[in-house]
């Protein structure tokens, strides 16, 4: 029994994310066939969740007159990568970035405009519905209308190769009835969205503590692509990190992204007031928020961190505002509206995450700390608040908020994670790459399957730049393997 419904097509593309669609739909219009595949009932993949891409230069910019210099974005981030990124990646990503903007606006996309990630540069174009607008209304129907075959519950089990190395096809299974077929190609582009959502191979491929990590994901990043290329002779190249975002709170009863949207998961999580460890300790400069990488890195430091906040924090982020937003789920200086109706409910259930007291000695016990040790603490920062100086570690005054109102709440944090990046060496034509150095000719790479963009540490002073390369590798991956 067939599957899909040819024996031939001159690219099989796995993956149905930003980077996926995007290849599948620029290889149709270049005139290939195209088969794509998506393991799950769903398409779209973590892309559905994504806000906005990064470019430089574009129409946007120009008409808001933003100015950032390519250039400098280029070197920050291989700068900030500690030379891990591939320059000549970046130098062509950003180059194209303006392009694929303007392309996907070609395909009927909207935007809101043009804004910036904490303390980030401009660069981050929000699109109107999210990556579920993007993909759905605009891009997957676009493929389909040129010819694309799509197939859903339908994996890539494996690829098949001649002789000398080279693509010849792809063994795929229906995910229902688990039957087989061999579908001829002369190339594959691989865009399975990485491995967050496989614990076995981020125990092995990275050092973050696992019962820590939250990810907040379409759950179908288990590293599917990496095992077939790897398998197919690919090298093993630039694992080992995730996209972290900072503190996020488990709610062992609700799926992760449910708390995107939140609130009460906002001010915990992101805000640069106070953190403190297990032992009741005081540990970072609390605005390193601003760069949610860095955050997650600094509470991984920890065996446990908890963030506090007291009454009087609340009511002024309710009235004015908060300090620090999470992109556009809950958007930087918005009025916290819901805050405490949240937080009473939440305190309502029981929810093994928060804790609320009259005291800070009631609140140190309540989460198991020395209330010594945190009385203390508390009396510290706060008399930094009064002088307008973090004699510890250096917060900006204007952070510097005390904790003096009751009732005071406790919340401890996990890390948040939307992707893993990386696993694939390839060149700038998103080819792999063997370990000899060589590409495996007819595979090639996309979105969070290829390595070059990151080193251990994502980068998000330039907000957008995960799912801008994903749309901009997708599609020259796209271009490569039709031209070829």
């Amino acid at each position: 029994m067939t599957i899909s419904q040819k024996e031939r097509y001159d690219i099989v593309v796995v993956g149905t994310g930003a980077a996926g669609t995007s290849a599948a739909l620029e290889a149709t219009q270049q005139g290939a066939t195209v088969l794509l595949l998506e393991k799950g009932r769903h398409t779209g993949g973590s892309s559905n969740y994504t806000e906005g891409l990064f470019a430089v230069d574009s129409y946007l910019q120009k008409q808001q007159g933003i100015q950032v210099s390519g250039t400098d974005v280029l070197k920050e981030e291989v700068e900030y990568s500690k030379f891990k990124a591939d320059s000549r990646i970046w130098r062509r990503y950003v180059d194209d970035s303006a392009n694929t903007v303007q392309w996907l606006r070609d395909q009927g996309v909207t935007y809101e405009g043009v804004q910036a990630m904490g303390a980030g540069e401009a660069t981050w174009h929000i699109y109107d519905g999210m990556g579920q607008s993007v993909l759905h209304d605009h891009l997957l129907p676009q493929a389909e209308k040129l010819g694309v075959e799509l197939l859903t519950s339908t994996t890539a089990v494996e690829l098949l190769q001649d002789q000398t190395g080279a693509i010849t096809g792809v063994k795929i299974q229906d995910e229902i009835t688990r039957d087989l077929q061999n579908v001829q190609t002369s190339a594959v582009i691989l865009a399975t969205g990485g491995y967050l959502n496989n614990p076995e191979m981020m125990a092995q491929l990275t050092a973050y503590d696992t019962s820590r990590l939250v990810p907040v994901s379409s759950g179908k990043g288990t590293g599917d692509g990496l095992r077939l290329a790897w398998n197919a002779g690919a090298k093993q190249y630039g694992t080992g990190m995730a996209m972290l975002f900072g503190g996020y709170l488990k709610d062992p009863d609700e799926p992760s992204f449910k708390l995107m949207a939140s609130q009460m998961n906002t001010a915990a999580g992101q805000q640069p007031l106070l953190w403190v460890n297990e032992h009741g300790e005081r540990f970072v400069d609390e605005s390193v928020v601003y760069n949610f990488s860095y955050a997650g890195n600094a509470l991984y430091t920890q065996n446990q961190v908890f963030s506090i906040l007291d009454q009087g924090v609340i009511d002024k982020m309710a009235t004015d505002g908060h300090f620090m937003g999470l992109g556009v789920y809950v958007k930087r200086g918005e009025k916290m509206a819901t805050l405490q109706a949240e937080l009473d409910e939440t305190v309502a259930a029981h929810k093994p995450f928060i804790f609320k007291a009259d005291t800070i000695e009631a609140l140190a016990q309540a989460m198991g700390m020395s209330e010594t040790a945190l009385t203390q603490t508390v009396l510290t920062y706060n008399q930094f608040c009064a002088a307008g100086v973090d004699q510890d570690f250096g917060k900006a005054q204007q952070y510097l908020v005390p904790v003096t109102k009751g009732p005071f709440y406790g919340f401890k944090l996990n890390v948040g994670a939307f992707c893993t990046m990386g696993g694939l060496q390839v060149t700038t034509d998103n080819a792999v790459l063997t370990n000899a150095g060589t590409p495996i000719p007819g595979l090639y790479a996309a979105g969070n399957d290829a390595s070059g963009l990151t080193g251990d540490t994502y980068g998000p002073n330039m907000p957008g730049t995960c799912v801008g390369y994903a749309f901009y590798s997708g599609r020259n991956a796209g271009h490569h393997a039709a031209q070829a």
